[in-house]
């Protein structure tokens, strides 16, 4: 995992909030001060909770779990997609949809329809129909896949989301919140923190700053995949080597 000095958050321009007019009361604790009416956040608290929320991350790989990447601003969404794939983790970067944390077993019958649907049309399936009605169908597929496409290899709750400007995806935080998912995210002067539960206090609109943030932490969760793969890997040759013993004090008896 890379380790980021201040430096490089402030190269990045992490440290620029929001005008001062816009800014929610509740983030002052990570505001270091002021300068020509833009909020300027204090960089350490800035590393302090990406740390926090990297060593979160890399936990939570280790064990297995699937942190659901959501960015659909323009400036974030073809990197975050990029970089969830690359660690494979499941993504949103389209539109959040609401209700796929609390209704969730109602949306994943959207996506085991259109997962259906695809192996039917890759078998010929569907070539009984007219060709408007084939139209239709193909017309329904790309809709569906537009929005699932990242959440497809998803086997239930994600077990924490990653949000990118927690203020525009307010919904998926709430969501979150409310179903128990921890929520990573960079949070900027203008957003609420209090049901964030790994803040990283940071411009949100740069594009540099949000780059070095997601590949941080998409490195946190890198790390932690190998780990939990070494263990198990390790825990499938002790049981091998018990089994072998086991095998060879049955053979010796006899």
């Amino acid at each position: 995992m890379q380790d980021i000095s201040l430096n490089d958050l402030l190269e990045a321009g992490c440290h620029f909030g929001h005008q001062k007019r816009r800014w929610n009361p509740a983030m002052t604790r990570f505001i270091y001060g002021e300068r020509d009416g833009v909020h300027i956040f204090d960089l350490a608290k800035t590393k302090l909770g990406l740390e926090q929320a990297c060593e979160f991350a890399k936990n939570t790989a280790a064990s297995g779990g699937k942190i659901l990447f959501v960015a659909t601003k323009r400036q974030a969404a073809d990197f975050v997609k990029n970089e969830a794939i690359r660690v494979g983790m499941p993504y949103i970067t389209v539109r959040w949809m609401g209700g796929f944390l609390t209704n969730y077993g109602h949306l994943s019958k959207s996506m085991k329809k259109l997962a259906d649907d695809k192996t039917k049309r890759e078998a010929g399936d569907f070539k009984k129909y007219t060709k408007k009605e084939r139209l239709l169908i193909d017309r329904e597929i790309a809709k569906l896949e537009k929005f699932f496409s990242g959440v497809m290899d998803l086997p239930g709750m994600p077990a924490a989301l990653f949000v990118v400007d927690t203020h525009r995806e307010d919904v998926a935080v709430r969501e979150g919140f409310r179903m128990g998912v921890p929520v990573i995210g960079i949070v900027d002067t203008n957003s609420d923190p209090t049901m964030v539960e790994h803040v990283i206090p940071a411009n949100d609109d740069a594009v540099k700053s949000i780059e070095l943030i997601v590949k941080t932490v998409a490195d946190a969760i890198e790390e932690g995949k190998k780990q939990g793969e070494a263990v198990e890997a390790k825990a499938t040759e002790k049981v091998k080597s018990k089994s072998k013993a086991k095998k060879a004090e049955v053979k010796d008896e006899n």
